[in-house]
Parts: structure tokens; C-alpha cells; sequence
């Protein structure tokens, strides 16, 4: 039986439950497919102001890729569609307008570090357990695990995992800046966090957003370019150029 990634609502938040509990939430193609149609909602629906991402049941939030769905791959599907589509789906939830909340609890490896790492504020259980295993299965971190967890642990501890297959606690990702906080009910305590969310201002909250992910690398260009739309499609004179063309003539720039 696949996966799925079951949709909620409270008000202004949406709350993603991965769901694939008999292979600890492990993703499969039809959840990647799942997340990119939950995204997509969000960019559309402005009443959204944050979202909270979790795995059902207590055992795990994610123990990375469904290894049933990607082992008969060959290697050119194995790279065209497997890790093409995680890194464009993964980039996206990066880069969405609102932020997004990881509620971490059980195990946390692999594919569901990389899903982990798109967060930008991470929320754990004391029992959770961080992982790269890649290596010993025989293959390597196909979704960023390399590159965006990078930014956002040391060094040391992101080759603690991948080059030996170590398992870090919770602890010692919360003593260097990756896990935000250690509490008894992650979905709570992010649902608390997204209610302070909702009393910003949104529009300043993406800003900011666009802004960080900017200054960290994080989908720089389009950071960037949406910044830079914004402030012109605000003006007048980007009224007055749409206007200009629809009827035909030369526009009347004012630089208001």
C-alpha cells in the first residue's frame, strides 16, 4: 500500500502528516508527488500563513526514501526521475512564502533529514534520532544532504553521520543551532509558534523569508527576482507599462 501525506487545516495553518507508517514514513513517489500539489497550494492561497510538517504516529517523522520505490530504478531513472524530482520538490518547499515548521519526533534519516533541513524552524522530541545512512546501503545523499544540511549543522556532525552512518540525538543537534527547541509535543508547540505567525504581518513575513533565504544561499536567483518584482509591481509606472501596452502606445513613465 503507498503512502500518502494526509491535509489539515487550523485556521491559518496548514498541517502536512506524512503518512506511510508501516516503513516509518518512508517517501515514496506518490508522496514526493503529494508535497508539490500541497505546495503549490500554499503559493495560491494567501489566507495560508504557515505550515507545519509531521510524520503520523510516534516512531518517525521520516526514515527517508522508500528504498522499495527507488531500488529497481536503473541508473538513468535513478538519477532523470528519483533525484531530480526530490531536489525540485524539496527546493520548492525551501522556497515557500510562508514558514515552514518541522515537527521532528522518532527517526530522522536520510531523505527525512534532507525534508527536515527545507524547514525553517525544526521542533524535536527528546527521542529523536538524526541520520545519514546512504553509505551503508551503498549509495549517497541524493536530496541536499550534503549540500543544504550543510549550511545548517557543522561539519563534523554532518560527517559524523554520512561517512560513518553515526545516529545523533536530538541533543546534539539542538546544541548547534539545527533544532530549534526540545519538547514533549512537537505538533503542539509549532502550532503555537505558526499562532504567533498569524499575528505578523504576511506580507512582511515572506519579505523576511525571501531576505534569509537569500542571504544563506537558499534559492537565491528567484529569491532575489521575487524581491525585485514585488517592489516594482507596487508602482505606478508598472501600471502605467501594462496600460501602455494593452491600448497600443508609447508609456508615460512618472518614476512614482
Amino acid at each position: 500500500m503507498p503512502g500518502a501525506v494526509d491535509y489539515d487545516r487550523k485556521g491559518g495553518t496548514a498541517l502536512w502528516f506524512l503518512d506511510n507508517a508501516r516503513k516509518n514514513n518512508a517517501l515514496d513517489p506518490g508522496m514526493i508527488d503529494a508535497l508539490d500539489r500541497l505546495a503549490a497550494d500554499v503559493e495560491r492561497d494567501r489566507t495560508i500563513r504557515a505550515v507545519v510538517l509531521a510524520g503520523k504516529g510516534e516512531r518517525a517523522f521520516c526514515a527517508g526514501a522508500d528504498i522499495a520505490a527507488w531500488g529497481v530504478l536503473d541508473p538513468v531513472d535513478f538519477m532523470r526521475s528519483w533525484i531530480a524530482s526530490g531536489h525540485r520538490v524539496f527546493d520548492r518547499l525551501a522556497a515557500l512564502p510562508v514558514p515552514v515548521l518541522g515537527a521532528l519526533r522518532g527517526f530522522v534519516f536520510g531523505g527525512g533529514l534532507e525534508l527536515a533541513a527545507v524547514c525553517d524552524i525544526r521542533i524535536s522530541s527528546a527521542d529523536t534520532v538524526f541520520g545519514l545512512p546512504e553509505a551503508t546501503i551503498g549509495v549517497t545523499p541524493g536530496w541536499s544532504g550534503a549540500q543544504r544540511v550543510a549550511r545548517l549543522m557543522p561539519q563534523g556532525l554532518l560527517r559524523e553521520m554520512a561517512l560513518t552512518g553515526g545516529r545523533l540525538k536530538a541533543e546534539r543537534l539542538w546544541g548547534v543551532g539545527f533544532v530549534n527547541e526540545i519538547v514533549e509535543s512537537p505538533v503542539d508547540r509549532c502550532l503555537e509558534i505558526a499562532d504567533r505567525v498569524a499575528e505578523l504581518g504576511p506580507r512582511a513575513v515572506t519579505a523576511t523569508k525571501l531576505v534569509l533565504n537569500a542571504a544563506c544561499g537558499e534559492s537565491r536567483e528567484q529569491a532575489i527576482d521575487q524581491l525585485a518584482g514585488a517592489l516594482v509591481a507596487a508602482t505606478a509606472d508598472k501600471a502605467e507599462g501594462v496600460r501602455s501596452f494593452l491600448e497600443k502606445r508609447k508609456p508615460r513613465f512618472s518614476g512614482a
